[in-house]
């Protein structure tokens, strides 16, 4: 007879290292977030909203910003497989630090501190309306150019 062989129990639990879990997409979340704010500020200072004017600078930030999204959402679902920090760092980094959502509320409210509640109301339901438009036009195109691209 043989002797029985040890089994031997688990170490616990395996630690992923900080650098395989969440830790790079915070990283880059934070670095795409950096550009895409500071491209929206250098927007905004090249084309300052005067006071109680409708503020042209974020509405087309804002709309530009979705039809961004919806490309690039439809390139790297049908088309890339992409690294897996891609998404955080362009499409929650750079697009959601470009689009500024904040500052439209802002805006809304300057323009009803202003005494332009009609400006306010027209401009809270324009950008609505134009950057989901945005999203599902490009989301479209972009589906559209890929098809036809193919063989």
């Amino acid at each position: 007879m043989t002797a029985p062989e040890r089994v031997r129990a688990p170490a616990g639990p395996v630690r992923q290292s900080v650098w395989q879990g969440q830790a790079p997409v915070v990283v880059v979340v934070a670095l795409g977030g950096a550009l895409g704010a500071t491209a929206r500020y250098a927007l905004s200072l090249h084309w300052p909203t005067p006071p109680g004017g409708f503020p042209w600078a974020t509405f087309w930030t804002n709309v530009v910003g979705c039809a961004v999204i919806g490309v690039f959402m439809v390139v790297i679902t049908d088309v890339w497989a992409a690294h897996r920090l891609v998404r955080p760092f362009f499409g929650t980094g750079v697009l959601g630090g470009f689009t500024t959502y904040s500052t439209y509320a802002v805006d809304i409210q300057r323009l009803l501190d202003h005494g332009r509640p009609a400006t306010g109301l027209a401009y809270l339901a324009a950008t609505l309306l134009a950057a989901l438009t945005a999203v599902w036009l490009a989301s479209t195109a972009a589906r559209r150019v890929l098809k036809w691209r193919q063989p």
